[in-house]
């Protein structure tokens, strides 16, 4: 069974593959920007408790990681994105060396 690749519809004119572009679903982006509002909005509280003298570090780091995992939520998101989109298409467009480099180059930062 193979799995069927996300629709995904960009402006008139404009290819997935052409260039280095933001090639993924819309349900994907919303996903994405939700974890990146939720880490603001971890980050906002982090920076309202330092204010405080009474807050308890325990308490900052918790917070500090679950910044950390709303990040690295919307990284995976865009990553499966870029994967779906653009890695699982290389041998079709005969760009697979360039991918492999992108590809080690990404893996760097995650």
């Amino acid at each position: 069974m193979t799995a069927e690749l996300p629709d995904v519809t960009l402006p008139e004119g404009e290819h997935c593959h052409t260039g280095h572009t933001l090639c993924m679903p819309e349900d994907s982006r919303k996903r994405a920007a939700r974890r990146l509002a939720i880490a603001r909005g971890h980050l906002d509280s982090i920076r309202r408790s330092l204010e405080d003298p009474d807050v308890y570090c325990v308490d900052v780091l918790r917070q500090i990681k679950a910044v950390q995992g709303a990040l690295d939520g919307a990284a995976g998101v865009i990553l499966r994105g870029h994967l779906e989109a653009h890695v699982a298409t290389a041998a079709t467009r005969g760009d697979e060396a360039e991918i492999v480099d992108e590809l080690m180059e990404i893996f760097k930062y995650v």
